[in-house]
């Protein structure tokens, strides 16, 4: 079983990431494999009726691509389980944008899972952004990954994570971080 970093842990991931075969088609809702299933949001738009009248909600992840606007899938927050962002190449940084709008403009307290190329370099910003959930790419070794997390214990600027820049910071306790 393929595994995944979930809240800074290596865990067994038991999602399917569902992506469009080399046509570019995608199989009908009712073909799809059994269990819990990413599908992507196009799909997720198209098929939404058919995908929750056979699986629960616990069962339905969708992914965005960087081109996807997050305010489109507010509305169906409550329906899914997870929502991942796909990072098609290393050097695509619009779905640190699109974590940070889910976590802070439209509250979205569930999973946000980076897929795609994700690689160790990146853990700790993403998670700074909103991610809590890690798809390593498959040729990379996820417990080295999994140190990232640890590199860099102050932080600057703003993040999910962390409300206040470090000047702010210094002001309310009087201290040098």
């Amino acid at each position: 079983m393929p595994q995944i970093i979930k809240n800074r842990s290596v865990v067994d991931d038991d999602w399917l990431v569902v992506r469009a075969a080399e046509d570019g088609g995608l199989p009908p809702p009712d073909a799809l494999p059994a269990g819990k299933i990413i599908v992507p949001f196009s799909y997720w738009q198209s098929s939404r009726e058919s995908l929750t009248g056979s699986r629960s909600a616990a069962q339905i992840g969708v992914w965005l691509a960087p081109d996807d606007e997050p305010a489109d899938i507010v509305a169906d927050l409550d329906a899914i389980a997870l929502i991942a962002i796909d990072f098609p190449v290393f050097r695509d940084g619009r779905g640190y944008s699109i974590a940070r709008l889910l976590r802070e403009r439209y509250g979205y307290k569930g999973e946000i899972r980076a897929i795609g190329d994700v690689l160790r370099d990146q853990l700790l910003y993403m998670s700074r952004c909103g991610f809590d959930a890690f798809a390593v790419r498959a040729d990379k070794d996820i417990h080295d990954a999994l140190r990232a997390f640890g590199e860099l214990t102050i932080h600057y600027q703003t993040g999910t994570d962390q409300t206040l820049p470090l000047f702010r910071r210094r002001e309310a306790t009087g201290a040098r971080l």
